[in-house]
């Protein structure tokens, strides 16, 4: 029988929600908490985007996972196979097990690279890339300025994926540097998106479809990428209404695999039955599990409907703790995370459409005075330096 481990708080995940929540949990005077992730490298994913875009390197992308890890948490520092909710113990991949008083479950997202054929094959040659992988991230600006003519392919899956708005901001990125070095009228650009339109937030779509027409990119709606051909440098789009199956060649391409909660998630039965996603089923205002009152969630691998961003973890992580707190002291979670989200999409290589949203489906912007509904300079600025100086020195400290 493998050794059992006792610590009062668990958290699986020790990206942006794990440290966020481990950081105010001993900020708040939790002596006993325990971090489960093996990742030695700590990454600041936003940044990607404009890694694959050439407007910031992978260095600043990354630190080490000890620089950020909150000092008197326990870091374990193995990968979980499964969780036994009825017996409150989680099960590492090295044969032992951690028991737990309460749970904290956000080991962020799975790329599902094998659901679309070809894709995992061929990526990270002859033009094709992805900025969701760091190692490809690179690459897609390496294909983006050598790119000379010809056609370039950039498309989002269907379902929840992580920063939503990614799979377009990089195709504006690249549409700007192609005008601004003179080639864009000679490369046809498309855009595969799986909705009816642009963006969710009606407010902004209109904005985008603006940025959409002032590039000149084909944008196929209803749509998504099936299947890779990187022998014939070629991508089958299915139109999901009609299930009707076209090519489309590219010189240059940036996909985005499917995306779920990691499959132990509902093997451990943490999701709904109906969800095939697997999300942790949680309440979407408490973040508390709907079955198990000892078992929490927040970030990508929550059910809560909200677009899946760094800023909404930002949002959750407070409840998330204050609600923790208040059950360890025998009393009703109150607070309560009303869907916020920020979307800083990139629409050139010098301005950003800043759409924040909630619940509602309406814009629900943070910042006062400002103006947040148009492209802005400004909005760039908060992008490339205001929000990872956020992100390293407030938010992994459990300050903002």
């Amino acid at each position: 029988m493998p050794s059992v481990r006792h610590h009062q708080v668990v958290i699986i995940g020790a990206g942006s929600a794990g440290i966020s929540v481990a950081a105010r949990l001993r900020r708040s005077g939790q002596r006993d908490v325990t971090v489960i992730d093996p990742a030695s490298r700590h990454y600041y994913q936003p940044l990607w985007t404009l890694v694959g875009g050439g407007r910031a390197s992978m260095g600043e992308s990354v630190r080490p996972q000890t620089s950020v890890m909150p000092g008197g948490v326990r870091w374990i520092r193995q990968t979980v196979m499964a969780v036994d909710p009825e017996a409150r113990e989680v099960m590492l991949d090295h044969g032992g097990v951690v028991s737990y008083g309460h749970l904290v479950v956000c080991p962020g997202i799975q790329l599902n690279w094998g659901r679309v054929p070809g894709l995992a094959e061929g990526l990270g040659q002859d033009g094709l890339s992805s900025n969701y992988l760091a190692r490809t991230a690179p690459l897609t600006w390496r294909f983006i300025r050598d790119l000379r003519a010809g056609s370039a392919v950039f498309s989002m899956p269907t379902g929840a994926i992580k920063c939503a708005g990614a799979p377009q901001k990089i195709a504006y990125l690249a549409a700007d540097h192609w005008r601004r070095t003179g080639r864009l009228g000679k490369i046809d650009i498309h855009l595969v998106l799986p909705g009816p339109a642009v963006f969710g937030v009606p407010e902004f779509a209109s904005v985008l479809e603006e940025v959409v027409r002032r590039y000149g990119i084909n944008v196929h709606y209803g749509s998504e990428v099936s299947e890779v051909c990187s022998d014939a440098k070629e991508v089958i789009v299915t139109d999901l209404a009609s299930g009707t199956r076209s090519s489309l060649a590219y010189d240059m391409a940036h996909l985005v695999p499917p995306q779920s909660a990691p499959d132990w998630v509902r093997r451990s039965g943490l999701a709904a039955a109906d969800d095939p996603a697997g999300y942790v089923d949680i309440d979407k205002h408490t973040m508390r599990h709907v079955k198990f009152p000892e078992i929490w969630a927040l970030g990508d691998a929550g059910s809560s409907p909200n677009s899946k961003t760094g800023a909404a973890v930002r949002k959750q992580a407070p409840v998330v703790v204050e609600n923790l707190l208040a059950a360890l002291n025998g009393r009703a979670p109150t607070a309560s995370y009303q869907g916020y989200a920020s979307c800083p999409l990139t629409t050139a290589r010098d301005k950003v459409l800043l759409a924040e949203f909630d619940y509602s489906g309406r814009p629900a912007p943070s910042i006062p005075v400002i103006d947040t509904m148009r492209e802005r300079r400004d909005m760039w600025h908060l992008k490339r330096r205001g929000l990872p100086f956020l992100y390293w020195n407030l938010m992994l400290r459990g300050l903002a």
